[in-house]
């Protein structure tokens, strides 16, 4: 843990689907950033807020959590952190943000921080949304029961969020601790927590009762300190599952009616948007119907709306490519920036606007409350496949990335139900595989549109998420067969009520995605095509001039033309370079599938990261060629299997490898997480295997099947 500096830091904490990470957006705007916290995989996000005083505080968004004795590992950490004062992110100031449609549940949390005796403001979201249903909040009592300033806002829609930085800013200046609590100890609460409080130095009572209640999993606390704990509570006969409902039953008995004489219903109870929407979203027949539907729609959006786009970046390449061959003298570096820096660049920026529509539909769908939709549909079919419903959370999140997919299993409390939501997360089609994909849909599938509406490519392009999708719950069936588990788990959550995106939400969203995507592929897109440039434009002594020379002969015997030529020569040589040397003694294991040696060696750099794969084939097809104008799909088009003399992408060889990296586990950084969120190494192995196997056997069926057709 670091220690505390001298910016102040504001917490923004509540339950999931409050709005926090909205009220985020707007204090901080472009001012943010994603991190860690120190030693976990639980991703944060960190901004800046400008006072009136002209100083800046750090604003933090913090995971959703539902109150002080957690059922989760992102819960875990937040309380961790709130328990320990002197830690660099511990909030000088906390603004607890709930939704007042649910207010009742939401004040569990606020008066267990309240309690902790760190400032708090108390933020009534959605008051908009209150109001449109005929209802009134009365702050004054919410206030008078809390003894901190309460404020109703709407993020939506700006209400009152001037009155909110300018609280925000008034309470940091006020250093005032609150000095009573809401909640009465127990003698042998008092008791324990009295010498715990003594022991550890702390300022607070009731912060020395929550670790009481969770000693075992408080890693900070030294060994002695720990046994010290263990001890007292056992002297005390100190039930701590007992005292955890005792204390939640109490607070509720306590800000039940007062929330209740709070809130002025006059709506006459009848049914909201929300409730009329969901009758037909949520039914067990249209709804999934539905979802096909919209996932449908985002698929053809990723192909048409990114079509334009995709062939302005693809001409900026060329062009560049051909400006830097004309204008810089022939040599070795000017082959670097042309046939491996830009190349190898050029041919995954180009998919920078299939990945933004992505992410945008997928933002928006968040935005409006239809996700969690999905996952109450889905709740019962994710059960007979050994997951729950809260596993879909994961599994969407993985058409996205894999990483933060596996992250969002610590919402799943059962351990075999996330073991295994782990082990099939990655078999989801992830924006890394988009590229792969985009530049392979068009040898299998010609241009076209079905019934004049649905375009072939597009409906190309689901049925390999579809693929995925049913390679992972087959994965999650036989793995139910095979872990024990004590029992099922159940579903509980909240469905929010259905609202407009908030665009710079959604703006935000995109940004975030795709400069994640620009920076972490181009780093390693920079580092291997520098290395294979090298391997494709060296070799052993002077085997690539020889190869070269015969090519010429071979050339001039044919009379081949200068195109043809050219191609021979560039063939010829890469296949005498190290990284031809190389993919000829890997090309055996591969060749039933129907790959060449190229493929292999652009199978074997893509396990840094999928998307590497364009990249690398744009290096290896550029190295030794004349053409920096073409395209690397027009490349790969033209590219001839020297024992037949047809194209190598045919339609049999194209689909085994989208078939391939539908299943394959070509991702070293989602291996790392798996092996962090199991703490061990023997469930990323099994992961690796099991899909490599499955990627293997499908691709070499695919190849097959379309050969003998």
């Amino acid at each position: 843990m670091t220690e505390k500096g001298s910016e102040p830091v504001i917490a923004l904490l509540g339950n999931p689907n409050s709005g926090k990470s909205s009220l985020f957006n707007y204090l901080t705007g472009l001012r943010q950033e994603v991190s860690n916290f120190p030693g976990v995989t639980v991703d944060i996000k960190r901004g800046h807020l400008k006072l009136s005083d002209g100083n800046q505080a750090m604003v933090v968004d913090f995971p959703g959590t539902y109150s002080l004795y957690p059922n989760s590992s992102d819960e875990k950490i937040v309380v961790k952190l709130l328990l320990h004062p002197s830690d660099a992110m511990f909030p000088d100031l906390v603004v607890y943000v709930a939704d007042v449609t649910q207010l009742e549940r939401h004040m569990l949390l606020a008066t267990q921080i309240r309690d902790l005796g760190i400032p708090m403001i108390f933020v009534n979201n959605m008051v908009d949304l209150l109001e449109d249903n005929g209802d009134s909040l009365n702050t004054a009592k919410i206030q008078a029961y809390l003894g901190v300033p309460v404020i109703g806002v709407s993020v939506r829609n700006h209400i009152r969020l001037d009155q909110l930085h300018h609280l925000i800013n008034k309470t940091l200046s006020d250093s005032t601790q609150p000095s009573s609590s809401l909640y009465t100890l127990s003698d042998s609460e008092a008791f324990v927590a009295s010498r715990i409080q003594k022991r550890l130095g702390l300022t607070n009572q009731y912060m020395a009762k929550v670790i009481a209640h969770h000693s075992s999993w408080l890693t900070w606390l030294q060994p002695k300190e720990k046994q010290f704990i263990t001890d007292v509570t056992e002297r005390a006969a100190f039930n701590n599952l007992h005292l955890q409902v005792q204390e939640t039953m109490d607070r509720y008995d306590r800000f039940t009616s007062v929330v209740r004489s709070a809130i002025t219903h006059l709506g006459n109870g009848k049914a909201t948007i929300t409730d009329k929407l969901d009758r037909w979203i949520t039914h067990r027949i249209i709804g999934p119907a539905l979802f096909f539907l919209v996932m449908m729609f985002v698929f053809q959006s990723i192909f048409n709306w990114a079509e334009y786009p995709m062939e302005l970046i693809e001409a900026f390449f060329a062009e560049t490519s051909a400006f830097t061959t004309a204008h810089m003298p022939a040599g070795w570096f000017t082959d670097l920036l042309v046939n491996g820096l830009f190349a190898g660049l050029g041919g995954v920026l180009v998919f920078i606007p299939q990945i933004a529509i992505l992410f945008f539909l997928i933002s928006l769908l968040e935005e409006s409350g239809y996700m969690s939709r999905v996952v109450f549909m889905f709740d019962s079919i994710m059960q007979r496949f050994g997951m729950n419903g809260r596993s879909m959370v994961s599994l969407i999140s993985s058409g996205a990335c894999a990483i933060p997919a596996i992250m969002a299993t610590r919402t799943i409390t059962n351990y075999r139900e996330r073991l295994i939501t782990i082990l099939v997360s990655p078999l989801i089609s992830c924006s890394a595989r988009l590229p792969v994909y985009a530049v392979l849909v068009g040898f299998v599938v010609p241009e076209g549109y079905w019934m004049n509406v649905f375009d072939y490519r597009g409906l190309a392009l689901m049925a390999l998420y579809l693929l995925g999708i049913v390679g992972a719950l087959f994965s999650a069936f036989v793995a139910k067969q095979l872990l024990r588990t004590d029992g099922p788990s159940f579903l509980m959550m909240e469905l929010p009520n259905y609202q407009a995106p908030i665009w710079k939400n959604v703006f935000l969203v995109v940004r975030e995605k795709v400069i994640s995507f620009i920076l972490s592929a181009g780093k390693i897109i920079v580092i291997i095509s520098v290395v294979l440039w090298f391997l494709a434009s060296y070799g052993p002594g002077s085997d690539i001039s020889s190869a070269e020379g015969r090519a010429l002969e071979t050339a001039a015997k044919q009379q081949l033309g200068q195109e043809a030529t050219d191609h021979l020569v560039a063939s010829a040589k890469i296949e005498a370079s190290y990284i031809g040397i190389l993919g000829k003694a890997f090309e055996p294991a591969i060749a039933p599938l129907g790959f060449d040696w190229k493929i292999g060696i652009a199978i074997l750099t893509s396990f840094a990261a999928r998307e590497v794969f364009v990249g690398t084939m744009a290096t290896i097809y550029s190295v030794g060629s004349e053409s920096d104008e073409k395209t690397i799909r027009e490349k790969m088009a033209a590219e001839i299997r020297p024992q037949t003399g047809k194209p190598l992408y045919d339609r049999a060889t194209a689909a085994s490898l989208l078939v391939f990296y539908v299943f394959a586990m070509q991702c070293m950084s989602t291996l790392a997480v798996t092996r962090k969120e199991t703490g061990s190494w023997k469930w990323p192995l099994i992961q690796f295997v099991y899909m490599s196997l499955l990627a293997y056997a499908g691709a070499f069926a695919a190849f097959r099947l379309l050969v003998e057709a």
